[in-house]
């Protein structure tokens, strides 16, 4: 499964490694990680999506992203990208998978890696930070939501954790530290929005993301990125443009476009040493029109490995 997924085209000869493909390694043991290598797990689950009454599809994206970022150049002479596979769910249970996922992430920060990991629903969030936390329990961990929803609703008795339940479950774990960028007035309800505010969730709407606005944007990332010790970013597919993203659970119609200035913040937030882990999440394949949202998301992680 590893080499049908990850294939390219050569240019030259092999051993030059021009291309994610060749460099790229199949990997069970944490004890091989070095620092600063970039770590993948693939979090292929959606049944958050299900209780969230979304679209299913979404546990079939990792391998179609990995697919998308194959070809794309390398030009880092040290760099490594180490893939441990997909995390998967069984039975419905997804806190058990949340639960792998975080032990995961965890072995891979403390071994000074970077991680990486391709959803999956967004429920991929609470896991990915728990994951973090574990590794650095007294550090403050900052948080980039790049999405068009604050996922901070409580969960419904009888259904448990989703999709859209992340931030909440992380508030209750103590103070958060967020900023949520992208976020669609008419994608939150007034509640949604209260519990934002009630639990000191940072934001900055879709209207505000124009190049004019940039100096603001800057300054409200750097003042989170200053105020914590480490940094987890997570990009939900769903805050882009139907046309250029289609395939998610929740297309919108009124979507960011991966452009000026959107290119220049992200790129900001990359440069940042103190981003150590970064996930996409809710590309459904199934609902994908020829690969689009796949591949945009796998830019969005190839930039990362570009910095």
């Amino acid at each position: 499964m590893f080499q049908d997924t990850w294939q390219g085209r050569l240019d030259g000869e092999e051993l030059l490694f021009h291309r994610i493909f060749q460099r790229v390694k199949e990997e069970h043991n944490y004890d091989h990680i070095a620092a600063d290598d970039f770590v993948l797990h693939g979090f292929a689950v959606d049944e958050g999506v299900r209780r969230n009454k979304g679209r299913q599809g979404a546990k079939d994206a990792p391998d179609v992203i990995r697919k998308n970022m194959s070809n794309f150049p390398v030009i880092r002479p040290d760099f490594s990208l180490l893939d441990f596979g997909n995390v998967t769910c069984e039975n419905g249970d997804l806190e058990s998978s949340q639960n792998s996922l975080a032990k995961n992430v965890s072995k891979v920060l403390l071994k000074g890696g970077k991680s990486l990991v391709l959803g999956g629903g967004h429920e991929v969030t609470y896991a990915h930070y728990l994951g973090v936390k574990t590794a650095f329990p007294e550090q403050k961990i900052g948080i980039i939501n790049i999405d068009a929803h604050f996922d901070n609703r409580q969960p419904e008795n009888g259904v448990g954790a989703s999709s859209g339940t992340g931030f909440w479950q992380i508030a209750q774990e103590g103070q958060i530290n967020s900023l949520h960028i992208g976020i669609q007035r008419n994608s939150n309800t007034l509640k949604l929005f209260d519990t934002a505010h009630q639990y000191g969730m940072k934001y900055i709407l879709a209207d505000e993301l124009f190049f004019e606005n940039l100096p603001s944007i800057y300054q409200r990332i750097d003042e989170l990125m200053e105020s914590v010790d480490f940094i987890y970013l997570t990009i939900c597919m769903d805050v882009f443009n139907a046309s250029i993203a289609p395939g998610v659970s929740a297309s919108a119609y009124n979507g960011i476009f991966a452009d000026t200035p959107f290119m220049h913040l992200y790129r900001h937030i990359l440069k940042s040493k103190k981003l150590i882990a970064l996930d996409a999440a809710e590309v459904n394949p199934s609902l994908d029109i020829q690969e689009r949202t796949a591949r945009l998301a796998a830019c969005l992680v190839n930039e990362w490995f570009m910095i």
